[in-house]
């Protein structure tokens, strides 16, 4: 290993041990937590969600087959399958969607997570091309999806759409962009990776949402925090289909109990309290922007300016390396852990951002704490 990947190596365990380290934070890592910890916990919570003497799953079945169930009713479709995951999930989504609709085009939008973080897999694995109704950083809209020219069999939504900061178009925007996809004889499926946090923005509530869909994919480690896995929920002959291409992908998992278990534990602690992060994210968001105007900083953005879920973005025209030590100094520090690590802009020099996440330890600190972390923060940087 080179000098360069050991510093970084040192870098990534200073980054790690300061966030364990800290007292407070707006929510906590995956990462942040120890195996012993983890396996407590999951054994802690098991007997909350599921019977304990009841038989280890086996290929699905079990408690496979009982959080297929739930999810399918809390989604209001026919029928749901256990992934494990998201990534193989969409891919038999849309394989699946091509082969009924006779078309191998899928719409989405550039950001959409198929093509930012699947390294081609979506033609590469499963020869489907697509198309991009916008190009802009933000939810594509109905006129967009009709001045499409050429035709597509599928129009896939990320709801929210991650690498655009988290956002969501409005409900009548939902609304009249589905009509759009079906108007040229599309499917829609959505990308709800992170759909469980959705429902404050758009005022209704899970199976709502999802009717506007043909088909929907959530995750069980995005917002709930399991430990992995996902569902691909929607008419019983797709989900039917799904389970065949899921095999045929290797996704046919001998037993996932641990996976299953923190799927249900999330849905049964984290989803409920969803309301409340979401509504304390946009308390946290707007301190944060005060903050940032107290301590004189000539440019910063929190997009979007009142967050959609519980996660956004913040901006700031600093060196990513220089705001990611000042993260780090002031976790180590004061023991507060307000932002994790910071990336810098693509094609803008000197631009920086970071994603903000309000969970349960976020509801303790008050605008005052978030103001008065600002500033210490501030006071770090170069």
């Amino acid at each position: 290993m080179s000098d360069r990947y050991t510093e970084e190596d040192k870098q990534a365990a200073r980054r790690l041990a300061a966030w364990r380290g800290a007292e407070r934070a707006l929510a906590r890592r995956p990462d942040e937590t120890t195996l012993g910890e983890r396996l407590a916990q999951l054994s802690e919570a098991a007997g909350s969600v599921t019977d304990p003497a009841g038989d280890l799953d086996w290929y699905g079945d079990g408690v496979v087959a009982e959080l297929e169930t739930k999810v399918a009713a809390l989604l209001g479709k026919e029928a749901a399958a256990f992934f494990p995951s998201g990534t193989m999930a969409q891919q038999v989504a849309l394989r699946c969607w091509a082969g009924r609709t006779g078309n191998s085009t899928v719409a989405l939008h550039p950001l959409g997570h198929p093509e930012v973080h699947e390294r081609g897999a979506l033609s590469v694995v499963t020869g489907l091309r697509t198309v991009h109704p916008t190009g802009e950083p933000r939810q594509p809209t109905a006129d967009e999806v009709h001045a499409l020219d050429e035709p597509f069999g599928t129009l896939m939504l990320e709801l929210p759409l991650r690498d655009a900061g988290f956002v969501l178009p409005t409900w009548e925007e939902l609304e009249e962009v589905c009509e759009a996809a079906r108007a040229r004889d599309a499917v829609v499926h959505f990308d709800g990776a992170r759909l469980w946090e959705c429902t404050e923005h758009f005022g209704r509530p899970l199976d709502e949402i999802a009717a506007l869909a043909d088909s929907v994919y959530v995750s069980f480690y995005k917002t709930l925090g399991g430990i992995s896995g996902a569902a691909l929920a929607g008419p019983q002959s797709f989900v039917d289909e799904a389970r065949a291409w899921r095999h045929r992908y290797g996704g046919q998992i001998f037993q996932q109990f641990p996976q299953v278990i923190a799927a249900l534990v999330g849905l049964d602690r984290e989803l409920p309290k969803l309301p409340s992060y979401v509504a304390h994210a946009r308390v946290v968001a707007e301190a944060m922007r005060e903050g940032f105007a107290a301590a004189g900083v000539p440019w910063a953005r929190i997009h979007p300016q009142t967050p959609h879920t519980h996660e956004f973005r913040v901006w700031l025209p600093y060196d990513a390396e220089a705001l990611t030590e000042a993260a780090v100094s002031q976790a180590e520090e004061t023991k507060a852990a307000l932002f994790g690590r910071w990336s810098a802009a693509d094609r803008v020099p000197g631009l920086s951002f970071t994603e903000v996440t309000v969970a349960g330890p976020g509801l303790e600190w008050s605008a005052d704490d978030v103001r008065a972390a600002v500033a210490d923060f501030v006071g770090r940087l170069p």
